[in-house]
């Protein structure tokens, strides 16, 4: 449950619904196509990668690609030492968040390194950037900027499903998915 523009006037609840559809960029091509069910009708994407692995961060192009592209098939690599086309990316409408974990594993003299790295992912897609240290809660605490981060990346995601281009709701799905007053008013399953 997620609440849309908290503390303004347009404040609304809603509930928003995630999907781990994770596996290996290489995984066999039934595992592939099963995560292509996923893919259909997707209002916001979080890429997830491990800050201690660099080639974790370098296919995160290959799943935004495969996600954002779910009719083509990536091949080949498309990160060689940094080198890709960013023009892929560039007319994307899917709001994206890249979280980067395990920062905690990170040693004190590679953090700027690495983060510095990890950083032009999130400059690629147009998205915010989350990096946590998996031991420490306050990573994520309420006011924390990260926290911030989620909360505008899930207003993202509910403007692109409910709202048109001019920020008016679209006629009827406000009420759809919304919990209002402590009940579910309708919910259509896709």
């Amino acid at each position: 449950v997620h609440d849309y523009k908290e503390g303004t006037p347009e404040e609304k609840t809603y509930y928003i619904e995630l999907w781990d559809v994770g596996g290996s960029v290489g995984s066999a091509s039934s595992v592939k196509s099963t995560r292509a069910v996923f893919y259909n009708s997707v209002n916001g994407i979080i890429l997830v990668h491990d800050l201690t692995n660099k080639k974790s961060s370098q296919n995160l192009y290959r799943w935004s690609l495969e996600a954002l592209n779910r009719d083509l098939v990536p091949t080949g690599v498309l990160v060689t030492n940094g080198d890709y086309d960013r023009e892929q990316f560039a007319d994307n409408q899917i709001p994206l968040l890249v979280i980067g974990t395990k920062l905690d594993q990170i040693h004190e003299n590679k953090r700027h390194e690495v983060l510095t790295r990890t950083a032009f992912l999130a400059e690629d897609f147009n998205a915010e950037e989350i990096n946590l240290d998996c031991t420490n809660p306050r990573y994520l605490a309420a006011g924390s900027s990260n926290a911030v981060k989620l909360s505008r990346f899930f207003d993202k995601v509910i403007e692109k499903r409910y709202f048109l281009r001019d920020g008016n709701q679209i006629p009827g799905f406000p009420d759809r998915k919304r919990f209002g007053g402590g009940t579910l008013k309708s919910l259509h399953y896709d």
